[in-house]
């Protein structure tokens, strides 16, 4: 009851058939202006004609053309949203295996809620911006990518999957938090409820806010899924595809992918992974990385991360590539066929 009444406090105050052949992918970062705060760092995956060779990212090696020429012109773009606590790094697997196919992929550090600071953890509100602003430079020619703003999706994990839902128009009930942690208080996100207004950190409710229209989302382990009812989805209807960790030990079945699938205004392309637990998700770990944070990067007894991200990747690169696809043009080729690295 006492987590209920500091939460209650908290919140009066404050078309193709397949996936395109894979082709080089440059690499760069830009810095976003957000606001009155700092600089959003924003890494991007793109498709390019220059030859890659093995490249640090953060913790990661990968085979990029760093700041090579972009390769295509009104290219689709999706924007990568990381959960709590992660990085731009956390998902650099999908967005590489997007520009392989043709696909722009940016990934930002959601700031104040990221792997070196979560003061900002509360900050729901400040994370859809974030995201937003993100987008919205791309699409205005950021970066000088070329992105068609007719072919914009998102991609989204954990707090991240909150982060896009919201940003594609969904509106999260929040009130709906008090009984979810009333009920059931051992709950990973009522843990971090309690930690965090017990320090004095409220939880700021989302304000809708100008975005890039998004014309499709994959939504991976949704957090606070449970706050999001039909009415509150009624204006996602782009296609969705929605994926559960089978074994999910953060946010457990039925209270957050369960909700969300029900409440979409049309079904999503639902895939539940069979042995997988939350960070399964991310990205499959290097050994430096696995022994440093060994807590996101063990998987359970058989199962296989790495292999599993061969399907999870395949599956998002074809869902996207369907998605976006440019409308074909009389007398010309597809879009895809004019972006095809």
């Amino acid at each position: 009851m006492g987590r209920a009444w500091m939460w209650t406090m908290c919140l009066a105050m404050g078309s193709l058939s397949g996936p395109a052949s894979a082709g080089s992918v440059g690499f760069r970062t830009i810095a976003v202006v957000d606001g009155t705060g700092a600089p959003l760092e924003v890494a991007i995956w793109y498709p390019t004609k220059a030859a890659p060779r093995p490249t640090r990212i953060g913790p990661l090696v990968q085979d990029v053309a760093p700041d090579a020429a972009t390769a295509g012109r009104d290219l689709p773009l999706v924007v990568l949203s990381h959960g709590t606590g992660g990085g731009l790094t956390s998902h650099a697997d999908t967005a590489l295996a997007l520009a392989e196919a043709g696909i722009v992929a940016a990934a930002l550090d959601h700031a104040g809620d990221d792997w070196r600071d979560r003061s900002r953890v509360l900050d729901l509100d400040g994370r859809v911006g974030q995201f937003t602003t993100v987008a919205a430079a791309l699409v205005a020619g950021q970066g000088g990518l070329g992105i068609d703003p007719a072919r914009v999706g998102a991609f989204g994990f954990s707090a991240g999957g909150f982060t896009v839902l919201a940003a594609a128009g969904g509106r999260p009930d929040l009130d709906r938090i008090g009984p979810h942690c009333a009920t059931l208080p051992d709950f990973y996100d009522c843990r971090l409820l309690a930690q965090e207004t017990g320090q004095g950190r409220c939880l700021r409710p989302v304000v809708p806010a100008p975005a890039p229209p998004l014309a499709a989302l994959v939504v991976a382990a949704p957090a606070l899924g449970f706050t999001f009812t039909r009415p509150g989805l009624a204006d996602v209807s782009m296609p969705v595809q929605l994926w559960q960790a089978g074994d999910d030990e953060i946010l457990p079945a039925p209270h957050y992918v369960e909700p969300v699938a029900a409440a979409l205004p049309h079904p999503p392309d639902l895939h539940v992974v069979e042995g997988a637990r939350h960070y399964d998700f991310l990205v499959p770990c290097p050994p430096d990385l696995a022994r440093t944070v060994p807590e996101i990067c063990q998987s359970a007894p058989g199962f296989d991360r790495a292999a599993f991200h061969a399907r999870f990747n395949a599956a998002i690169v074809a869902f996207f590539d369907q998605a976006l696809a440019r409308a074909p043009q009389a007398g010309g080729p597809s879009g895809a066929q004019r972006n095809a690295p």
